[in-house]
């Protein structure tokens, strides 16, 4: 580390993770390993992360033809990974930006492996195109990605040259395919976030020459993409990954820009290795800059968060008064999180320390946690839980050690409506998303029976992508994700950012499941009558309440009224949908001990419909419903307590996407996996969808 003394070393380290109580011993001995290969003092200026004054200003969006008041639906996916990203390109994906936008626009997309003269074994299309995209690619590498998968740059006068770094050592390390280079893909993704001196210099200053031509070839994709005519047939956000892993534990977040002013260079966790402190830099330099950019940031996958991800222990702020401001400006960058994507289901989870109450079915869907791939699975949420604090013990583990409340998104909720009582601003008031994660460039590719996997070379076969067990890498621990359903008045950049900063949005585990909910106080059960027509329905529900993602007015004498609407994925001739079997509101509040309490209240359809599906052909059997609507009433609503509600739109069982891939193998292509139906390994599943929230706050005093 440049020479820097042992104690300096170790409070970088300390710094690096959060972490300003004592090491432990084994993490003591990790860190020669790990901070003494080669890393750079990588002082990236500050200026690199701003916005060129003298760059472009903000384009003034054309109005869309079909511009509703009232909100149109528009489906997107808000997390998608190309070549540029390292992991990607580590498992043989070479589709760039322009790839991702084009398969999530409805063309073609050509998948690994790939043949001697680089033609792709695979070509997918999605079943229906989405309306808006955001390309994610990890920032914490994008010079290092140039360095070493690009084989000829610019030269003078216009002139292809060959890239000089491309066939360094450390080059040749990153595109290879050996365990070596899997430890280096681990490496890169460590918690301290660190660059290799030998590529980058000790400064970083090589990679920092480099990182803009990504970055300016991710704008250019997004740029050409985005339909800036009155049609508004799609639209294409710039957007990157901030990817801090920190002490084992993902704290990942997807930084997504309004318009087309943004910064020179995204910021990483390299840069900011604390997440606090990308909530301030991209208020500084990009909110408040004056220059017209704008942003928020979608967390991900806090399943394996070991509870970080809903810490409330604010690092660093010494009174409640800054704990009050830091969590005030994470709900103003981070107004909405993702609860489901590739791997697993953030919403809940049974059986959870600190949890009191009755047990949630439908939370024990698609938990990746527990999977052999990441380690849990033979823990008892019930007896394993995470150590107290946001520092807690070392975990070296890369995943999940723990299970915790604030690892799921129902639990977070709750918590908020504590810290706000205490601090009297609420860090976890959040709407709800869903997101793939591919790394194949497949926005939007949902579709259980024609899912193709989600990592390259890794997945590249229905064999592959089966398997559970341990030496299979645990593909089975994936699914294809969900995507987000926004309710925005047109299809442009600005309409559907604004949708998402106030949280009118929903997600699925990947049906195109139509959710809304809405509370009020005078809301009347007529409101769901086939006689009345959806715009004066809708017109009423605006005027005499408010929709997901907002909060209900002072208290009247009654108890609130919700309104839950939701209506089934009709699917495609190819691809038929699945009824719902039922709507659920979820209530969650702080009782008068202190205790975070949850309940689940089933508000429309029939839990009980007898609806099956025999995994073994997929034939499914039973009734379901192709719409419901209620206007539901709290029975337990106490005016001095705060409460949050959503809304989750369930459907009836239907197969997951290994047994629809198990009936295509036969003899010694066939996985043993293919036999096995679990509560751990399953083969059949309810999607659904999870609205936004609706909080309620009493009246001070």
């Amino acid at each position: 580390m440049n020479g820097k003394p042992a104690g300096k070393v170790l409070e970088a380290a300390r710094m690096a993770i959060g972490e300003t109580s004592r090491i432990s011993l084994a993490a003591l001995f990790l860190l020669p390993a790990l901070l003494g290969a080669g890393c750079s003092d990588d002082p990236w200026p500050v200026a690199d992360f701003e916005v060129d004054s003298q760059g472009p200003q903000v384009e003034t969006e054309t109005p869309c033809d079909n511009r509703n008041p009232l909100r149109n639906l528009y489906w997107g996916d808000t997390h998608v990974h190309t070549a540029i990203s390292v992991d990607a390109y580590l498992y043989g994906v070479r589709n760039m930006p322009d790839d991702a936008y084009r398969y999530g626009f409805g063309g073609p997309l050509q998948l690994p492996p790939y043949d001697k003269d680089g033609n792709a074994a695979r070509e997918v299309r999605i079943d229906r195109p989405l309306d808006f995209v955001a390309v994610t690619d990890h920032a914490e590498f994008l010079g290092e990605a140039w360095m070493c998968t690009v084989e000829k740059v610019p030269g003078p006068a216009g002139a292809s040259i060959d890239n000089p770094d491309y066939n360094s050592d450390y080059c040749k390390k990153y595109r290879g395919s050996d365990s070596l280079s899997l430890y280096f893909a681990r490496h890169i993704f460590s918690p301290w976030g660190f660059r290799n001196s030998k590529a980058c210099g000790r400064d970083g200053q090589r990679c920092r020459e480099l990182a803009p031509n990504f970055w300016q070839q991710t704008i250019a994709a997004a740029e050409r993409w985005d339909d800036k005519s009155s049609h508004c047939e799609r639209t294409a956000f710039i957007a990157y990954e901030y990817s801090s892993f920190r002490m084992g534990s993902n704290l990942h977040r997807n930084v997504i820009f309004k318009n087309n002013v943004v910064p020179r260079l995204p910021i990483s966790h390299i840069e900011e290795p604390l997440e606090w402190n990308l909530w301030r830099r991209l208020k500084q330099l990009c909110k408040d800059s004056g220059t017209g950019c704008d942003a928020i940031a979608i967390p991900h996958n806090s399943n394996i968060s070991n509870g970080r991800m809903f810490n409330v222990d604010y690092y660093g702020a010494a009174d409640q008064q800054e704990q009050a401001a830091r969590a005030a400006l994470r709900m103003e960058i981070e107004p909405i999180i993702e609860v489901m994507q590739h791997k697993g289901d953030s919403e809940c989870r049974n059986g959870i320390i600190g949890i009191p109450g009755t047990e949630d079915e439908l939370c024990d869907f698609e938990q990746f946690e527990d999977m052999p791939i990441i380690g849990n699975w033979e823990k008892d949420p019930t007896e394993d839980g995470c150590p107290t604090g946001f520092w807690g013990e070392w975990m070296p583990h890369p995943g999940p050690n723990c299970f915790s409340p604030l690892s799921y998104a129902r639990y977070a909720l709750v918590e908020g409506l504590a810290e706000e009582q205490r601090i009297g601003v609420n860090p976890f008031k959040f709407g709800l998303s869903a997101a793939t994660d591919t790394h194949n460039g497949m926005a939007g590719g949902v579709q259980e029976r024609s899912y193709e996997g989600h990592l390259g070379e890794a997945d590249a076969s229905a064999v592959k992508r089966i398997p559970y067990a341990m030496e299979n890498r645990g593909n089975s621990a994936n699914g294809p994700g969900g995507i987000i359903g926004v309710w925005a008045e047109e299809n442009n950049r600005g309409a559907i950012f604004e949708a998402m900063r106030r949280k009118e949005v929903f997600g699925t585990s990947g049906p195109r499941i139509r959710a809304r909910l809405f509370g009020g106080w005078d809301y009347s059960g007529d409101l769901c009558s086939p006689s009345l027509q959806d715009e004066e329905r809708l017109q009423t529900l605006y005027q005499q309440g408010v929709p997901m993602g907002g909060d209900l007015p002072s208290a009247s004498s009654a108890a609130p009224r919700f309104a839950a609407i939701a209506a089934a994925d009709p699917g495609t001739a190819e691809f038929p949908g699945t009824p719902l079997q039922r709507l659920q509101i979820i209530k969650g509040w702080v009782d008068g001990e202190g205790q975070r309490r949850n309940a689940v209240f089933d508000v429309a359809g029939d839990p009980k419909n007898g609806a099956g599906v025999d995994t073994s052909t997929c034939e499914q059997s039973g009734e379901g419903f192709a719409q419901l609507c209620t206007v539901w009433e709290d029975p337990d609503f106490d005016a001095s307590r705060r409460a949050v509600y959503y809304l989750r739109a369930v459907e009836n069982p239907s197969c997951r996407y290994d047994a629809w891939q198990c009936m295509t193998l036969e003899g010694d292509d066939r996985p043993a996996d293919c036999d096995i139906d679990t509560v751990m390994h399953p083969k059949s599943q309810q999607e659904r969808a999870w609205s936004s929230p609706i909080w309620y706050t009493p009246e001070a005093k």
